[in-house]
């Protein structure tokens, strides 16, 4: 069992995905009504364009949040093994913190984090 059967289950997630798919394009009830194309359906009328400029730093600091996010996903799994695995994990996930805490000592300085 190696990586064939990884390989069979990949096939068989894309198989159920396509069917899944297919089935709610088939049945799916549809309308034609103008108002569903447009962006916004709260009953006001919509106005302007919608291509508007937004402050860049909210995105970063989207970016920021995720990144710090999946750094603890993967610090509870180290955590819970790491007495068995000794030295060797704890080296692993410093060297994992660090190269975080340089990351985030560049978006401080980059003044990333105010939220203005």
């Amino acid at each position: 069992m190696g990586s064939s059967a990884l390989v069979l289950f990949f096939i068989v997630g894309v198989f159920f995905i396509g069917i899944a798919v297919s089935i709610a394009a088939l049945f799916a009830p549809r309308s034609s009504n103008p108002q569903k194309l447009d962006p916004w359906e709260c009953g006001i009328k919509p106005f302007g364009n919608a291509w508007i400029q937004f402050k860049i730093g909210y995105y970063l600091f989207a970016i920021i949040y995720l990144i710090f996010d999946v750094e603890v996903v993967f610090l509870v799994p180290w955590a819970v093994v790491m007495k068995k695995m000794g030295t060797v994990a704890f080296v692993e996930a410093l060297i994992f913190l660090i190269i975080l805490g340089i990351g985030l000592m560049y978006a401080w300085n980059k003044k990333a984090l105010k939220w203005e």
